[in-house]
This record gives structure tokens, sequence and C-alpha cells, in this order.
């Protein structure tokens, strides 16, 4: 392939060997850098003349850096699949386990061996597939439910995003993912519920009752004798046009009838507990 070609397929980042691949010598190559015109991102790979650092070349560094049996993972591989609108400030590159790398700044490695299942390529670069890639992100600092919400309606579907979690269980984050997959297959909303009910006990917030009859609806939460309702919600994949709608209505006629309401995702009262009952706690303060 001739250079010019390569360096835009790959946003300005290439090896010594595709160098010598499209006719240039490693001598030439050596030159280049000694005068500064190709800059040094990993042993053996180098950012053109011309091409800024952009999260796209890092990413393409790191993997070219570890080879063509790593493959991108983690929130890389979230930016890489358009789940992430930046890519993180550490690349994470996932290595077979026999592979021994030295470390290099700005780049992660995880030694473990996945299922050819769990593999992708896409735009000329290797990454562990979506719904991998999805539960991954979600139980680390970028990720989170409100992630994983967003990535299910958008990207992956619950079923292969379950799949992906039995096939790689005991892996590192599996007790966060358990919990992630648990909720998000709750269609009924329940798992919110039960979330709010242990958020209010542990808090000492008592005179609640559960699914308490208003009109043609039932209020999911509420404290009858201060008229406070509380709605919560479970993930937005689940949540039609006709039961949106629904819930609108009941809400404004909740607060029609003099209630003070109080509406929750899943995604708030798993992030801020504490905020959670303390808006709770101020609310029936104000209302005695």
């Amino acid at each position: 392939m001739r250079l010019d070609h390569l360096l835009v397929r790959q946003a300005g980042v290439l090896t010594t060997a595709q160098a010598v691949d499209a006719g240039i010598s490693a001598r030439t190559v050596r030159r280049r850098v000694q005068r500064q015109e190709w800059e040094v991102l990993h042993p053996g790979v180098y950012l053109a003349g011309g091409y800024r650092l952009t999260d796209e070349a890092r990413v393409r560094a790191a993997w070219l850096w570890a080879g063509s049996s790593a493959l991108v993972s983690g929130p890389a591989a979230a930016y890489w699949h358009r789940m992430l609108d930046r890519a993180p400030d550490e690349i994470e590159v996932t290595v077979p386990r026999h592979r021994h790398l030295r470390p290099q700044p700005g780049v992660v490695l995880r030694r473990r061996d996945l299922s050819p299942v769990d593999r992708v390529e896409d735009r000329h670069l290797v990454l562990t597939a979506e719904p991998l890639t999805a539960l991954e992100t979600a139980t680390g600092p970028l990720g989170g439910s409100v992630f994983l919400d967003r990535a299910l309606q958008r990207h992956v579907r619950f079923a292969a995003l379950h799949r992906a979690y039995c096939r790689n269980l005991d892996r590192h984050g599996s007790s966060r993912a358990r919990q992630l997959i648990t909720a998000s297959a709750d269609r009924a909303d329940s798992a919110a519920e039960r979330l709010l009910v242990t958020i209010l006990r542990d808090a000492g917030i008592g005179g609640w009752v559960l699914g308490h009859p208003f009109g043609p609806w039932r209020i999911d939460l509420a404290f009858p004798a201060r008229r406070v309702a509380v709605e919560v919600d479970g993930w937005a994949w689940h949540v039609d046009a006709e039961r949106f709608r629904d819930d609108r209505r009941k809400g404004n006629a909740i607060t029609r009838a003099g209630w003070s309401l109080l509406r929750y995702t899943w995604h708030a009262l798993d992030g801020d507990p504490v905020g959670t009952a303390r808006e709770i706690a101020g609310t029936l303060a104000d209302a005695a």
C-alpha cells in the first residue's frame, strides 16, 4: 500500500514494518524521527508529520504497538464503537495470557484469552465486540448504569449482552456486571423499587406504602399521611411511547390532587442513595 493511503487510513499512525512495506527503509524511518518529522508514540510506532494526535490516532497507536494478536478493549473500545464521544486518557489493550509486553505510558494492558465471539474487526482495527465492550465499560468509572442503558437503546440487544456476561464470568468487575445485568433485565421496575425501599430503610424513613391506590393507577411508593408520592422508573430501554405517556398522565394527576411528587430513575437511586434519602426526608419535613 502506498504510504499516503496508509497514513490516511490510519489517522497518520504507522509502524516501522508498515513503512518498510510501503517502500521506506528502516534507515529513512530513523532519519525522519531524528529530524522530528515523525513523532515516536510507542516503540516502533510513529505519528507522521502533518497529522494531529487525535483520539483515533492514540487508539490505533496502542493497538499497533501491541500487535495483531491484541485487541482494544474497555472504554477505548466503547469510543471506537461510538458509545463514548471521547477516548479515555489511557487506552486499554487486551493481549493473550502468554504475551509479555513492557507497559507503555498511556496504555493499560490486560492479559486474558477471549472467545472469538468477543472479537471484531472495525476500520482495520481489532477490538472487543459491542456486547462485551458495553458491559465492561459500564463496570468502570467512565460507565455506570446510565451508560449501559444508552448502549441498550442504541447499540446492543440485552440477549447479546447477557451472553457476553455468561462467557466472561469471574472476570474483573463481574460482581458489578451481575448487578447491572440483573437490574437492566427487570422490566417491571421492581429492581428500582427494591433499591428505593433499601435506601429508605437504611435511612430510617418510615410511613410509606408500596402500590398505593390512586384513581385508575397505583403510586409506586407513597407517604399517604404527608401526601408525598415517589415514582420510580427502571431502565429507559424498556419504556415504550404509550407507557411513557401514561406515566406522565399519572404524574400530572398526582400533582393536580395536591400531592408532592418525586420521581427517580434506577440510575439516580443507584448513583446517589444518600442524596435520594436526604431529598425525600426534606420533602416529608416540608409537607408536615
